[in-house]
């Protein structure tokens, strides 16, 4: 072999040797992202599935825990997403070489698939001979199967409804069965897809304008105005049903209000319309009565439209501090007082605003000059009363009173009494004054604080009027605004039949489908039957015969 032969070789396995380890180094240094990845998912797992138990062990999560969980959550999708991405990355690196072995992400156990999906055999085609010495003396012993879920695209059909005739050689008469009853007139629209729109328009926030495309992209053309069309229709032939969620909620002692804002299309642009909820949930002290929401649309927010709504209705009412509602609570009204009950997490939010860290910090302040020291108390004293009516929550109305005598009342004499002390010595300008004024000025407000401290039944917030309004809230950024007035009253009917059957655990669209179905056909006597709460028993009592 010539010296230049010699020297080619040489180089040709160094640098094979090179590549080798450039091939390793790279394939080691996937693994270590790989490993981190997965660790930061981990991590990430772990703290959600900690902020999710501290929130059921503590009851109803507060605001702030919310918003940690729905931080957490999107983190841990993103985290997810990059652990498997680098994961792959690695096994591929490993493949190109022999030194590095391929990193194995832990993953967690799968359920096994439910058990009432269809399931679809697909055989292998079996060998008819031995792989090892060819005879074709082989016999069956048994199979493995690998499961893969699947998903069918959305099915359309057309339902054939035959009534037959037929004619009578005595008489000549014709005999035919009377035509079927339908969901809506002429029933060219089953109740599954009736159900299916009014649900996607209000509780998936889809405007019909993307449901026409979507649907127009499956193969059906149905137009912008069919489906409001439908959505109309929907709304006649459920009105018995509202009726008899509105008749519950009002028949309760003690009911939760609260508005939101709704954009309303106006001339030239849009104006601030409103969504007003009634809630009746007595769960929190182990009531009997079915949870339920009254919604009502309003072009303004002016003190006449709860005075309409709760006409006819006496009670205690949980709400903020909105003066709109103190001509209910006027002694002379007819047919009696409204008992305001206010919420304290509306008190407590004027004083986290002014002592909470990281916003402070986002707004690229100092946070040791901007803190407010006697706001951060009051939040801890506060918090402090929250911890209590977060054990007690579930249980009796008796037992309630009765912690709250103990535990609470002395808590929130002592704030009284520290919240006038700090009042008197600042400014009637300074931020925690109005934060305390609002806990404190007016004519029985501070009575209407400590309503609860009296009636086990009573609660200390009234996130559950806040809890109905969420859904509006998500979905205010996907259809923009309410067309009129009409649409902001027929999007305050459907909310009340859809959060009604959220709050009864039930499938709104699953649940009006059936209603639509059986509506026509059924008497007024049975319409209670189709209530949230009465057909989940319903539909629980067949699946347990079943």
């Amino acid at each position: 072999m010539s010296h230049a032969a010699s020297e080619i070789a040489r180089l040709s396995a160094a640098l094979a040797a090179q590549t080798a380890r450039a091939q390793a180094a790279e394939a080691e240094l996937a693994q270590a992202r790989a490993l981190a990845s997965c660790t930061d998912a981990m991590i990430q797992e772990l703290k959600l599935e900690i902020a999710k138990l501290r929130r059921d062990k503590y009851g109803t999560s507060s605001e702030r825990r919310a918003r940690l969980i729905d931080q957490l959550e999107l983190q841990l999708e993103e985290l997810e997403a990059a652990a498997t991405e680098d994961a792959l990355a690695a096994e591929q690196a490993a493949d190109k070489t022999s030194t590095v072995r391929a990193f194995t992400r832990r993953k967690p156990v799968r359920k096994p698939f439910p058990d009432h999906l269809p399931r679809e055999r697909v055989v292998v085609e079996a060998p008819t001979s031995c792989t090892c010495c060819g005879s074709d003396r082989i016999v069956k012993m048994g199979e493995d199967i690998t499961e893969t879920l699947e998903v069918i695209p959305r099915q359309w059909k057309v339902i054939q409804t035959v009534r037959e005739k037929f004619t009578c050689r005595a008489c000549e008469k014709i005999s035919q069965p009377p035509a079927p009853f339908h969901a809506i007139p002429r029933g060219w629209a089953g109740p599954q897809l009736i159900a299916m729109i009014a649900f996607d328009k209000y509780g998936q926030h889809q405007p019909l304008n993307r449901q026409s495309g979507r649907i127009a992209r499956e193969g059906i053309d149905l137009s912008l105005s069919t489906l409001a069309d439908l959505i109309g229709h929907a709304c006649v032939a459920l009105t018995p049903i509202h009726a008899l969620i509105a008749r519950h909620v009002l028949d309760a002692g003690r009911l939760h209000g609260d508005d939101t804002t709704v954009p309303l299309l106006a001339r030239g642009g849009t104006r601030t319309a409103r969504l007003w909820t009634y809630v009746r949930d007595d769960r929190p002290w182990d009531g009997d009565a079915p949870p339920a929401a009254l919604f009502h649309f309003s072009t303004d927010r002016r003190k006449e439209h709860p005075t309409r709504h709760l006409a006819e209705w006496h009670g205690v009412l949980q709400s903020d501090v909105y003066g709109g509602y103190n001509d209910l609570y006027l002694a002379d009204r007819s047919p009696g007082p409204v008992r305001s009950a206010l919420c304290w997490s509306h008190a407590r939010r004027k004083f986290f605003e002014l002592a909470d860290i990281k916003a402070i910090a986002r707004k690229g302040k100092k946070v040791a000059q901007e803190i407010s020291p006697i706001a951060l108390d009051a939040v801890t004293r506060i918090d402090a009363i929250f911890a209590v009516e977060r054990d007690i929550t579930g249980l009796s109305d008796a037992a309630r009173h009765e912690a709250r005598q103990q535990w609470v009342a002395p808590m929130v004499n002592d704030l009284h009494d520290w919240m006038l002390a700090e009042r008197a010595r600042m400014s009637k300008h300074n931020p925690v004054a109005k934060a305390i004024n609002y806990m404190l000025e007016g004519t029985g407000r501070w009575e209407a604080f400590t309503a609860f401290l009296d009636d086990g039944c009573l609660c200390l917030t009234n996130n559950a009027a806040e809890r109905a309004l969420r859904g509006i809230a998500l979905g205010r950024k996907s259809w923009l605004f309410a067309g009129s007035e009409r649409g902001g009253d027929r999007a305050a009917f459907m909310y009340t039949l859809i959060v009604t059957a959220k709050m009864n655990d039930i499938d709104p669209q699953a649940w009006m489908a059936d209603v639509l179905a059986r509506l026509p056909d059924m008497p007024v006597s049975r319409l209670p039957e189709l209530l949230p709460w009465n057909w989940k028993a319903a539909m629980e009592l067949k699946r347990i015969a079943a």
